[in-house]
C-alpha cells in the first residue's frame, strides 16, 4: 500500500514539473509571439492561469505531505516527545477542520461552476476550481492517517522531529529566515 502511494505522489511531483513547464512554455511563446509577430495565443493566457492554480493546490497536497508548510518549530522545540503529540494533534484537527470546510465550499460551488464556461477556452470552470476538492480531499486524507496514527501510538520519532522542524539542517532552517 505504501509503494502505491509512493507512486501516487511521485506522480504529482511529475505533474507539478508538467504544469510548470507547460506555463513557462506558454507564457513565453506568447511574449514572443506577441513583441516578434505582433499576434499571440488567445487560449495560452488562460491556460497558463489555469495551470498556476493547479500548481498552486496540487503543490499544496505534496507540500503537506512533506512537512513543508508553515509552522512554529521555536514553539514546538520547546516541548517534549508528549507536547509535541498534543500540538500534532491539535494542528491536524484544525487542518481537517480548514480542509473539510474548503471542500464543501467547493462542492457546493461545482454546480455553478460547471455550468459557466471560460471565455477563451471554453472549458467548464470546475475544471479550475474543481481542484479545490481534490486537494482539500487530499490534505484531509493526509491528515486524518496523521490522526489515526498519532492517536494509536503508531507515529515515528522521525515524523515528530520533522514536524518540531529539528530535521532541517543549517542551510534550510537560513533559507526560512
Amino acid at each position: 500500500m505504501q509503494r502505491a502511494i509512493d507512486i501516487f505522489y511521485k506522480f504529482l511531483e511529475v505533474l507539478l514539473i508538467l504544469l510548470l513547464a507547460g506555463m513557462a512554455v506558454m507564457v513565453f511563446l506568447n511574449v514572443v509571439l506577441r513583441y516578434g509577430f505582433n499576434s499571440g495565443i488567445n487560449a495560452s493566457d488562460e491556460l497558463s492561469r489555469y495551470f498556476f492554480v493547479w500548481l498552486t493546490f496540487i503543490g499544496a497536497v505534496v507540500t503537506f505531505r512533506e512537512h513543508s508548510h508553515l509552522g512554529v518549530e521555536t514553539l514546538v522545540m520547546m516541548f517534549g516527545r508528549k507536547g509535541r503529540i498534543i500540538c500534532m494533534i491539535l494542528s491536524n484537527l484544525i487542518v481537517l477542520l480548514c480542509c473539510s470546510i474548503f471542500f464543501w465550499g467547493a462542492w457546493m460551488q461545482s454546480g455553478i461552476n460547471f455550468s459557466m464556461k471560460a471565455p477563451v477556452t471554453g472549458l467548464p470552470m470546475l475544471f479550475v476550481y474543481g481542484i479545490g476538492m481534490f486537494t482539500g480531499a487530499g490534505i484531509a486524507i493526509i491528515a486524518i492517517e496523521r490522526l489515526v496514527r498519532l492517536v494509536t501510538g503508531r507515529v515515528t520519532e522521525e515524523e515528530i522531529a520533522a514536524f518540531a522542524g529539528e530535521n532541517l539542517t543549517i542551510e534550510q532552517l537560513a533559507e526560512r529566515t
